[in-house]
């Protein structure tokens, strides 16, 4: 390979390096406009002269979210919708509380890695790795302990303590979205047919019926 084309190659490599995360800020900051209704991928500015402290300000992560549902667990997310501010900075937080014996189902974030703190209690976390090897991944948590989570995996967390648990996870993307696999699959508008569904999961259809009436 020649030196040129070593040079080509490279220059290649870190541009698409540089692109796999949310776009760098141009200006010191973009405030998410939300009167704004044109759709971008991403958000309108709100005019710098306007902006003010409350831009780049959330209070709420000190109370408990509601873990009395089917799950035992909640999520306080405080992405560009909940933060103005975040608007470009390709960062979010979210607070997850769990009931004794909670989880948090299995998901994936589409636009961004997670880092979870323990706070309180005692966590079963995991991801399993891209196919063909689909490699679980697994570890118990206690309060202090950090996790990570790598963009678009599948990954869990569950509450294996007899007392309430809370986490607060960092995410590398300012809206890094969330797919809930079970919700996704058995419960999209309009249902996916039944027979894929049966053969995908190697069950009856009554299996899937029974499962897509849950959700």
């Amino acid at each position: 390979m020649t030196s040129r084309l070593l040079l080509f190659v490279l220059l290649v490599a870190s541009c698409s390096l540089a692109m796999a995360a949310d776009p760098s800020p141009l200006q010191d900051f973009c405030v998410a406009d939300p009167n704004e209704h044109l759709f971008v991928n991403g958000e309108f500015c709100k005019d710098p002269a306007l902006v003010v402290a409350d831009d780049f300000f959330f209070s709420g992560l000190d109370v408990m979210g509601d873990t009395n549902n089917a799950v035992g667990s909640n999520v306080t997310a405080v992405t560009v919708v909940q933060l103005p501010g975040l608007n470009t900075l390709g960062i979010s937080l979210a607070r997850i509380d769990f009931a004794p014996g909670g989880i948090n189902p299995p998901h994936t974030h589409p636009r961004a890695s997670e880092i979870l703190t323990v706070i309180e209690g005692t966590l079963e976390v995991g991801f399993v790795t891209s196919n063909p090897e689909n490699r679980l991944i697994a570890r118990k948590l206690q309060r202090g302990d950090v996790f990570v989570f790598p963009q678009g995996l599948i990954h869990f967390q569950s509450n294996i303590g007899d007392c309430n648990a809370v986490a607060i996870a960092g995410l590398g993307s300012q809206n890094p979205g969330v797919i809930t696999i079970a919700n996704a699959v058995f419960g999209s508008n309009p249902d996916i047919d039944e027979n894929i569904l049966a053969r995908a999961f190697q069950v009856g259809v009554d299996v899937v019926r029974q499962i897509q009436a849950n959700f």
